[in-house]
């Protein structure tokens, strides 16, 4: 028998063996499906969390969502690549959780949701059987470089031309290190560089310095940092674990720019996680800035999940307006064909 409850306050789900095992990084092996960054986004990013759990015995399904007043949203924000349930292959699960939240939420909304792996699929089916309203559209972009065994020489040889030209001009002018634990020496330094990059203010730098922290304990972290002329002018931070290394974070100060910081200190990173920690993939996160094109050689699609309960008034204005734009859209395409 299936049975789904829901958790609001994290700290309890600690004393639920079964279910902190599942969130482990023994099960879990992405920092985005991990308890430890649920409780992250809830302490550093006042989120306010709730955990929708369907078990069957030993399976479990966990859907991590967030808010209150009626509109549910996916527990994640700017730092999560991508999100997306927790769940054994049974479909059933995530079907039961779709059939309970109907009683919990008159919306659910989940972003940067894959389908590499069919979770938006399998998402969209279990809500719409569930009785739910459906919208499903492309949210967003993902590059990713599978390596396919080769070496960091094999790869620096496939990339663009100019990029090759700037890291052989600009390699000798900056010196770059690559850590594989936190230094707090680095860290500042980062925090400084970013200070003075190109990048909007970061959003929540407690967020990030504690997960850095606590990736390097685990010896998931790989943090470089560039100098040039004895200054720390460029630094990144990455993580690496089952198989793929996510790349977080990158900054460089903007007065550096002639030196090519940036690309210098990234290609120090792309050969250690190449040749070093062998990794299978390497995942640029979200956004489509071109100078991923350099470096990535595919591009996923992230999609948006909108469910509404059709029963719900305060859904009908929305349901009304997305009727009216789709109805549009096929006139336009009618009009186009004809």
């Amino acid at each position: 028998m299936i049975k789904v409850d829901y958790h609001r306050d994290l700290k309890q789900v600690q004393s639920d063996g079964q279910l902190t095992a599942w969130l482990s990084d023994s099960n879990q092996h992405a920092p985005f499906d991990r308890l430890a960054w649920f409780e992250g986004l809830a302490e550093h990013c006042g989120l306010l969390p709730m955990l929708a759990v369907a078990r069957d015995g030993s399976d479990l399904a966990v859907l991590p969502l967030q808010g209150d007043g009626g509109h549910l949203h996916a527990l994640s924000n700017w730092y999560t690549f991508r999100y997306r349930p927790l769940a054994s292959r049974s479909d059933a699960l995530l079907g039961a959780l779709a059939q309970g939240l109907a009683a919990e939420a008159r919306r659910v909304t989940l972003s940067a949701v894959p389908d590499e792996d069919r979770s938006a699929t399998r998402l969209e089916t279990a809500f719409r059987k569930a009785g739910w309203l459906v919208r499903r559209t492309a949210c967003d972009t993902n590059h990713i470089l599978p390596v396919g065994g080769r070496s960091y020489d094999q790869y620096l040889a496939a990339r663009p031309g100019k990029l090759r030209t700037t890291l052989r001009r600009k390699s000798g002018k900056v010196e770059t290190r690559v850590l594989d634990r936190f230094d707090e020496q680095v860290w500042r330094a980062y925090e400084s560089i970013y200070a003075e990059s190109w990048k909007p203010e970061e959003g929540s730098p407690a967020f990030l310095r504690a997960f850095a922290a606590a990736e390097g304990r685990a010896g998931r972290l790989r943090l470089g940092i560039a100098h040039a002329d004895g200054e720390p002018v460029a630094a990144q931070m990455w993580t690496v674990e089952g198989g793929t290394a996510w790349i977080h974070k990158l900054a460089h100060r903007d007065a550096a720019k002639p030196l090519s910081p940036g690309s210098v200190l990234s290609a120090a990173l792309f050969r250690h996680v190449i040749d070093e920690d062998r990794v299978d993939l390497v995942d640029f996160g979200t956004g489509d800035d071109p100078y991923k094109r350099d470096w990535m050689e595919i591009v996923r699609l992230r999609y948006r999940l909108d469910m509404f309960r059709p029963g719900s008034p305060r859904n009908w204005p929305i349901l009304g307006r997305n009727l009216l734009r789709a109805g549009a859209q096929y006139l336009a395409a009618t009009a186009k064909r004809g």
